[in-house]
């Protein structure tokens, strides 16, 4: 007899845990402390119809957690500078920095990467920090000999904290 795996699903409004505007993942008693969890929940993000999720295998049976963010699920943790930009987000995924799909938006500089928008965090942001010069307000991101402008996004009205 082959054993099913059952799928155990935990809507996002009954997790008990969620993840800050910061990439800090938190619970009811405060931000999380040891770095092997973090690095974890980090790695186990997962997306699909029903929004970003982390998943287990425990047993026969398959965890989903779909959990509630501030601001966005992926985050630009590290970026690493070696004649083109590659960006570390909190997944430990590796991608090419796109200045054409950079973006500010309430002081936060963020990148799309198709129907998902990634936020740089203070480390993110220091590491890129050297590459970005503002003009008369403007901010551009220079990449040798080009200079890209980056898009402002207006101040509007905000959203509900927890998406």
């Amino acid at each position: 007899m082959v054993n099913k795996i059952k799928e155990n699903v935990i809507p996002k409004e009954d997790a008990v845990f969620w993840l800050d505007k910061h990439g800090c993942w938190r619970n009811a008693n405060g931000k999380f402390e040891h770095q092997k969890i973090i690095d974890y929940f980090h790695s186990c993000i997962k997306r699909d119809q029903g929004g970003y999720y982390l998943s287990q295998i425990n047993g026969n049976c398959r965890e989903k957690v779909y959990f509630p963010y501030e601001d966005q699920a992926l985050f630009v943790f590290d970026v690493i500078r070696q004649g083109h930009i590659t960006l570390i987000l909190n997944t430990k995924k590796q991608i090419a920095l796109d200045p054409e799909r950079l973006f500010v938006k309430d002081d936060n500089l963020y990148m799309r990467m198709g129907d998902e928008t990634i936020k740089f965090v203070e480390n993110g942001l220091l590491k890129i920090s050297p590459l970005l010069e503002d003009e008369g307000g403007q901010l551009y991101l220079r990449l040798k000999d080009t200079r890209y402008k980056i898009t402002i996004l207006d101040d509007s009205p905000k959203s509900p904290a927890v998406r």
